[in-house]
């Protein structure tokens, strides 16, 4: 069973699973089974007996919407991974794939983040509430297997970008949002782009299909609960990123910080080894194929609309 199997990441997980011989996959859908509830959980495993859960469905947004909804995004996620873990303990679910995310980390995280410092300190206030939620499926996985010997992973993707991604600017991360913001401009000849934050923070994203690659290894082979980082281990300063985006999307007007607007963590890069020696993931995407892929996806889909 893959939760959020139908959302970006899980398409992915999705099409990697469904290539080994004699996997069954279940996709829960929302209208169906509400994942908050406690009743839903239940009846969903009843229905499924599922022998492996991966847990990718999350309440998640961009800087701005995790601002405006800190509430919602700190209980949804909260007890969606509760529930899940503890009802597939009590169903005899074999083994728990939990994904955490990469706010998880303190802000102040030493660069390249250690999966051993992920406790040394509090995350970047902005989106504190999710990622504290996030990371109480790491807690709850190392205490079960202590307890009940039930076998669950807790892994820390990095920020993912790709086709399929969320485009919409009220709720989208960086990446899809300002590939909108260049293609439209370039579309519409305006002759410059709003970006938030000053450009000096640095970020690490993997390609979505590296990522699924790397969950599906680590559901095939790592029976461990020392949390593991999927990323690709290098990091682009916003300022260098957002030239490229306009570089590939043909944009050539001026592109205008808003300063105003928050910054976020101030770095963020994955040390990556413990990935590798696990359970042998490595990302394959650079960052500049990955984006063309994404931009000619964006392109194709915004001329699809009529746009």
């Amino acid at each position: 069973m893959v939760t959020g199997g139908a959302g970006f990441l899980g398409r992915f997980v999705i099409e990697k699973l469904n290539a080994f011989d004699g996997v069954e996959v279940f996709i829960p859908r929302s209208n169906q089974y509400n994942l908050i509830e406690k009743d839903d959980i239940v009846r969903l495993l009843n229905d499924t007996q599922p022998d492996l859960v991966i847990h990718l469905a999350a309440v998640v947004g961009g800087i701005g919407h995790n601002q405006k909804n800190p509430g919602k995004f700190f209980y949804d996620n909260l007890m969606m991974g509760a529930q899940l873990i503890e009802q597939s303990r009590l169903h005899g679910v074999k083994k728990f794939v939990a994904t955490g995310t990469v706010c998880a980390y303190p802000k102040f995280t030493p660069v390249p983040f250690k999966e051993d410092d992920i406790w040394n300190g509090y995350p970047e206030e902005t989106n504190a509430p999710y990622g504290l939620a996030k990371k109480m499926m790491l807690v709850q996985s190392q205490a079960y297997r202590e307890q009940y010997g039930f076998n669950s992973i807790f892994l820390l993707p990095a920020n993912l970008y790709g086709p399929g991604d969320n485009f919409d600017l009220e709720t989208s991360h960086v990446i899809p949002a300002l590939i909108r913001k260049c293609v439209e401009a370039r579309r519409l000849g305006s002759e410059f782009v709003e970006v938030w934050g000053s450009g000096k923070p640095s970020r690490e994203f993997l390609y979505v299909e590296d990522c699924a690659d790397g969950l599906v290894k680590a559901a095939a082979a790592y029976d461990d609960s020392d949390p593991v980082n999927l990323g690709n281990g290098r990091e682009v300063v916003i300022k260098d990123l957002v030239e490229t985006f306009a570089r590939l999307a043909g944009f050539e007007g001026e592109i205008r910080w808003r300063t105003d607007k928050p910054d976020g963590q101030p770095r963020r890069q994955l040390d990556t080894s413990r990935a590798w020696e696990r359970f042998g993931f490595r990302a394959q995407t650079s960052l500049e194929d990955g984006l063309r892929k994404t931009i000619d996806w964006y392109e194709t889909a915004f001329m699809a609309r009529g746009a």
